[in-house]
């Protein structure tokens, strides 16, 4: 099917047509069609390229539930568009679990969804790389040479498409990030974004805030420091800088 061609001068509506347009193709080339609309979301989730959640959203008036496919637009500028586009379709295989499997417990990936991972081109993988293990808590995937979602993204990527708005100030957390082994290169990894990103402003004061990701609590110390949250319940989990 030929892409349509859209003119569009707002950002918003751009940013989120693309993204559309691409969980459309891979619903139809990798799902025939079956996920039910979704509300596509940009997220900046510390640790996390995206995420699925099922119904979310529900309707103001005729009270109708959606799920949310959230993707995490630090990792535009960063990363190859295979990248990204693998994580949308990570998260419409939660999708498509919710519906029509059965999901794990909170935050699993059982064998089911990586059973479905593999069948579609998408081998799930703990480290994103050969050999690392199918299921668990926290999984990446890379994908599979010649598989159904190098099919489908090749397809898709004759189409013109692309990923037009990126984050000018990517977090340096997000800049260093490892990038899972995605097999042959597709995306826009290979582009010069050099003069596109920048570090964040530095920080003037020479502290920075840290923040508890489990029970919320701060404290503000030198950029260098490792502390660990000191509450019983969180057993010691490392603060997170806040930007």
């Amino acid at each position: 099917m030929a892409a349509e061609t859209i003119v569009i001068t707002s950002p918003t509506a751009q940013a989120y047509a693309e993204l559309q347009a691409a969980f459309d193709h891979y619903n139809r080339e990798l799902f025939g069609g079956e996920l039910p609309p979704c509300l596509i979301t940009m997220q900046r989730e510390k640790r996390t390229y995206g995420y699925f959640s099922s119904e979310r959203f529900v309707h103001r008036h005729d009270r109708s539930k959606t799920d949310e496919i959230a993707i995490n637009p630090s990792y535009f500028a960063v990363v190859p568009l295979l990248e990204v586009l693998q994580t949308l379709v990570h998260e419409m295989v939660h999708a498509w679990q919710f519906h029509f499997g059965k999901p794990g417990r909170r935050g699993y990936h059982n064998k089911e969804w990586a059973d479905k991972m593999e069948a579609i081109g998408l081998m799930p993988s703990s480290t994103g790389k050969p050999g690392g293990a199918r299921t668990g808590e926290k999984m990446a995937d890379y994908a599979i040479p010649g598989g159904l979602f190098m099919q489908a993204t090749d397809k898709l990527l004759t189409q013109d498409f692309k990923i037009s708005w990126l984050d000018r100030f990517p977090p340096m957390t997000t800049i260093a990030a490892p990038i899972a082994d995605t097999g042959d290169d597709n995306g826009e990894g290979g582009d010069d974004l050099g003069d596109l990103i920048s570090p964040l402003p530095g920080n003037r004061s020479n502290r920075v805030k840290y923040r508890c990701p489990s029970c919320g609590a701060q404290a503000w110390g030198k950029p260098s420091l490792r502390l660990l949250c000191g509450n019983e319940d969180c057993k010691a989990v490392p603060l997170d800088p806040v930007e």
